[in-house]
């Protein structure tokens, strides 16, 4: 990917399209799997097509007229260009450093898809064929829920009931797992604000050391509206192979994409979605019935959240076979069920867009949204220390709809300083998040941390992935009108905590405390790259 060429052809097909006299090009699809192959095949699929292989532009020479039917290569659309329409269409790619290339042409006698390079015919196949004549596979799909496995991945600490004795030890352990310590090193390879207006960035606060829940564009300068872009990814939800099911991975997976957008401003009821699965083969009845669970709640929480699917992708064979040279025996690798969710919301008005870094000494930290559940199935603590409750959580699909609406009503009427999702492990590392954010190289904002506001398992309350909630910050005197909305929604608004000038996060009753600064290195240091 590129991501100034891709701009650049952003920019020269919304001109197109906006062309006096109506748009320049008739359709038009991007070069996705298969690259040309598919896109031609798509759109010629009632004319045929004639493709000239030798005129698309390479990015080295030496290329097969195979690899250059199928290339994924990305940052290219195939448009379907009125004779008429070419020059002016030529000249805006010109203007804009857009390369264009005349493949061909829609239409062809027998309404077949021919391919021609350098003068000689290639390839040749039947659009009826290629459309209506292939038979298509049916495949079973089973689904058989899988108790949890045995906890305990690594050592457990010592245990009172069911509250670990080393909470500091865990919460550092969390912070430094991959998931989710910072992404820094990657979010840097290179300028994410090139051609963009970036109003939010990727990483946040003064020093860009937190992470952002979501980033904010505004596409046209001056108007004061935005689009925010987040994701939502909740593998262990889903692993069947930990006891999880890929129903509720895609229900919180939307749930997590909502919020990240909430969080940053974005108005719930102006959000759109799409999938991207990746997945074991679906030859394997198993793997397609967890398919078809995933995709049951990719149904179910669109409606729920009322954010259509207007685009996504897949890629159902994500495996590994080979054979044991010790045995002989061959051996399969597949990766657990995995869906991501990205989230378009529009920004109605930027001047509300609320981040995730901590503002302020003596403003209060509220936990919004649904009830905290026991469950930490598929959460990150459960790598570190066994857990009492095993299963995966569920996401409400009234009280989460409603929990979004209920903050994105909140930071509109500009009460909330910061806001952050609680997902990828739990309330501490949340806040801890919102800690690291605040540093700005002097004196650093700390948190007192009360738990029993979370949950009565403080195992559960410190660490679990429960979705449908958000820790805000507001100040005192907002925190009456934050508890009414919430309660008017059907929500919970819990205090659990206030900010400080002490640079620590502390949970005083159960012996953590720990300085900003060493949280920001364990969290950090991971993928310092």
């Amino acid at each position: 990917g590129n991501a100034i060429t891709e701009k650049q052809t952003l920019d020269a097909i919304m001109r197109a399209r906006d062309a006096r006299g109506g748009p320049l090009f008739h359709g038009m699809t991007d070069c996705g799997a298969g690259g040309f192959s598919s896109a031609v095949g798509e759109m010629g699929r009632e004319l045929g097509a004639e493709v000239h292989l030798d005129r698309a532009p390479l990015k080295y020479p030496g290329l097969s007229y195979t690899e250059i039917w199928i290339s994924e290569a990305q940052e290219r659309m195939v448009l379907a260009v009125p004779p008429a329409n070419l020059p002016a269409l030529r000249e805006i790619c010109r203007e804009e450093g857009v390369e264009l290339a005349d493949l061909g042409h829609f239409g062809t006698p027998e309404r077949d898809l021919v391919l021609l390079f350098h003068g000689r015919e290639v390839g040749r196949l039947s659009m009826h064929l290629l459309h209506e004549g292939i038979p298509m596979p049916t495949r079973q799909a089973v689904w058989t829920p899988a108790p949890p496995p045995a906890p305990a991945i690594k050592p457990a600490p010592a245990f009172s009931g069911a509250v670990p004795i080393d909470l500091k030890s865990v919460l550092l352990d969390v912070l430094a797992h991959p998931t989710v310590a910072s992404k820094h090193w990657i979010i840097r390879q290179y300028d994410h604000e090139v051609r963009g207006n970036t109003i939010v960035k990727p990483l946040a606060g003064v020093r860009g050391r937190g992470p952002s829940d979501a980033s904010v564009l505004e596409p046209i300068a001056g108007s004061g509206r935005g689009i925010a872009i987040a994701c939502g990814l909740q593998t262990g939800v889903g692993d069947p192979a930990a006891g999880g099911d890929p129903y509720l991975m895609a229900l919180a997976a939307i749930d997590e994409a909502v919020r990240n957008l909430v969080c940053t401003g974005a108005d719930p009821d102006r959000i759109a979605i799409l999938d991207n699965f990746c997945w074991p083969s679906c030859a394997k009845p198993e793997n397609m019935g967890s398919l078809v669970r995933a995709a049951e709640g990719c149904y179910d929480g669109a409606k729920a959240y009322r954010t259509p699917f207007v685009s996504g992708k897949d890629s159902l064979n994500n495996q590994l076979k080979y054979t044991d040279p010790q045995t002989g025996a061959e051996r399969v690798i597949e990766i657990p069920p995995t869906l991501l969710i990205t989230g378009l919301g529009i920004v109605p008005t930027l001047d509300r867009c609320t981040t995730t870094d901590a503002k302020a000494a003596g403003n209060v930290l509220l936990l919004v949204g649904a009830p905290t559940q026991a469950a930490l199935g598929g959460s990150i603590a459960v790598e570190f220390a066994p857990a009492p409750d095993r299963a995966v959580p569920t996401t409400d699909l009234t009280v989460g709809p409603a929990a979004a609406r209920c903050v994105a009503g909140l930071i509109q009427t500009g009460v909330v300083r910061s806001a952050h999702d609680v997902s990828d492990g739990g309330v501490l590392a949340c806040i801890a998040e919102m800690l690291i954010g605040a540093m700005d190289g002097r004196a650093s904002l700390g948190a007192e941390i009360d738990l029993s506001a979370v949950h009565g398992d403080v195992y559960a309350a410190a660490f679990g992935e429960s979705p449908s909630r958000y820790v805000l910050e507001v100040p005192p005197t907002e925190v009456a009108r934050v508890e009414r909305a919430a309660h008017t929604s059907g929500c919970r608004a819990d205090r659990i905590g206030m900010l400080n000038a002490t640079g620590l996060l502390t949970v005083p009753a159960h012996r953590v405390s720990c300085t900003v600064g060493d949280l920001a290195g364990v969290w950090g240091r991971p993928l310092d790259w």
